[in-house]
């Protein structure tokens, strides 16, 4: 059969009244996706047309960022950008700080700030958002857009039976990556056309026609480089069974597993979390990041590479059932009623840290004194990672979620967004200090993702000691590779420094 007649067209297919709009093939399917930059800034009045303010609600991991890289782009083009916080905030001193005020009408109470507002970018927590829902609906103005970052509402909504308004527009732009670094990209961009934070966005409710055009504008203001299509059902699904897995929870349980492996076999602290921990933030992260998954196999030498052949094809087995186990989970509702239930008991007992254990304080030492240890892609720990990253793509594949959705927030947001900040200032860090949601469920499923592999997957190997050396037909010719190679030229064009 011809190759282009058996091009697939998928349902995220979309076009745009003033963006230029481009196609690109992944695995068979034809996707539409919109190549961002400061170059389409010009166009974004005429996409706003009708919108005179901008209200971003609440101030945690995205709003800072969200806030002012919508205010910088938007500047002098009649748009304003207001930043709607609970009275009482601690965090108006940083809004404040940021450049938003009370004197201009740019910072304000946030029921007022929704209410006044032509597009309202909701990036409360999920708790509040779940708490809040009712009277945010109420305060918005009839023909607005209601913006989301995220599809939790979407979710808790079908948990008790309601839905959004019907004289409101519902759209979604979804960073692939943590708040931070939607900002610092940007800031990098002042000097680099392009350097951002992938985005999808999604159109739930579309009153006049115009939802994409807003969604694209709003996702080409935030800076990001390229921009797919998605459904906010597929979005949520998505986020909540990622953070969950491979971008926080599996991470977690990973790294705490082979930290100690290592010290069973003889390694002293330092070395074994620099073999756990530094390898995988660190050049096992950047290996994938610029040749892809299977660029760690072919730069390893033999040893290592026998190495990662056997931890691949192990923990890929393993955590395939538990990853399973977590899609089934959040699919049901399950993990969004577990989010809102749990909030309720933060008052009486909140969550605690875990910087605190002796992984840790080995890996606070480790990061002082960088520079004097020599740090490679350690076969196994690289076999032990990809074996997850993969078990999670293959899920969001069995369940019908498009490459560039499962590339972007399984590989690409893991390797260019979320892991240099872990190498930064470390794993625990990250779970500490992420969205509520998603430390709650890395709390909830990494100790799983640990267990099973210090109780299932490394006293196993012993078993594929004798096996022949040969990586998994399946992983070699996996049709990730070539999506990968294909979205490599959607990276930002540069890599994120943290500060």
């Amino acid at each position: 059969m011809n190759r282009k007649a058996a091009v697939k067209r998928a349902p995220n297919l979309f076009e745009s009244k003033v963006f230029p709009v481009e196609r690109i093939e992944l695995d068979g399917v034809e996707e539409s996706f919109l190549r961002g930059g400061r170059n389409l800034f010009p166009l974004l009045p005429k996409a706003l047309a009708g919108i005179s303010q901008i209200g971003v609600i609440g101030w945690g991991s995205q709003g800072p960022a969200q806030a002012q890289n919508l205010k910088e782009s938007l500047a002098g083009t009649g748009v304003r950008v207001a930043v709607g916080l609970r009275k009482g905030s601690e965090s108006l001193a940083e809004a404040r700080a940021a450049g938003f005020s009370e004197a201009d009408g740019t910072l304000g109470e946030m029921f007022e700030v929704i209410g006044n507002s032509d597009l309202v970018v909701l990036l409360i927590s999920d708790a509040s958002q779940a708490q809040l829902h009712k009277r945010v609906f109420e305060s918005l103005k009839p023909g607005a857009t209601l913006g989301l970052s995220h599809g939790f509402l979407l979710a808790y909504l079908e948990t008790i039976g309601e839905r959004f308004p019907a004289n409101v527009n519902v759209i979604a732009v979804c960073p692939k990556g943590m708040g931070p670094s939607v900002r610092r990209l940007y800031e990098q961009g002042r000097e680099v056309n392009g350097a951002g934070i992938n985005t999808s966005f999604a159109v739930e409710q579309d009153l006049d026609g115009r939802a994409t055009d807003v969604a694209l504008a709003w996702s080409v203001a935030l800076g990001a480089p390229y921009t797919f299509k998605t459904t906010l059902k597929s979005e949520v699904v998505s986020d909540l069974f990622g953070e969950r897995s491979i971008l926080l929870g599996a991470v977690h349980g990973i790294v705490e597993a082979l930290f100690h492996r290592y010290l069973e076999e003889g390694a002293e602290p330092a070395d074994a979390f620099n073999r756990a921990c530094e390898s995988l933030t660190g050049p096992i992260r950047q290996t994938i990041s610029q040749h892809g998954l299977v660029g760690l196999d072919e730069h390893l030498d033999a040893g290592g590479r026998r190495d990662f052949r056997r931890a691949y094809d192990a923990t890929y087995s393993s955590f395939k059932g538990v990853m399973a186990e977590i899609y089934d989970e959040v699919a049901s509702g399950n993990e969004v009623t577990s989010v809102v239930m749990a909030a309720g008991r933060f008052g009486e007992y909140p969550m605690t840290t875990i910087e605190g254990s002796p992984m840790w304080t080995a890996g606070a030492d480790v990061r002082r004194r960088r520079g004097q240890l020599k740090t490679g892609v350690d076969g196994f720990t690289a076999g032990t990672f990809a074996g997850a990253m993969m078990a999670q793509v293959d899920i969001l594949v069995e369940h019908g979620h498009p490459y560039s959705e499962i590339a972007n927030e399984s590989i690409i947001e893991a390797v260019d967004s979320l892991l240099p900040y872990m190498h930064a200032r470390g794993v625990a860090y990250m779970v500490d200090n992420c969205s509520t949601t998603a430390r709650l469920g890395t709390r909830k499923w990494g100790p799983r993702f640990q267990a099973m592999l210090e109780q299932v997957t490394f006293p196993g190997l012993k078993d594929r000691d004798a096996t022949p050396d040969e990586m998994p037909e399946r992983f070699l010719t996996h049709p990730v590779h070539e999506v990968l190679h294909r979205l490599s030229a959607m990276r930002p064009a540069v890599d994120i420094a943290v500060k």
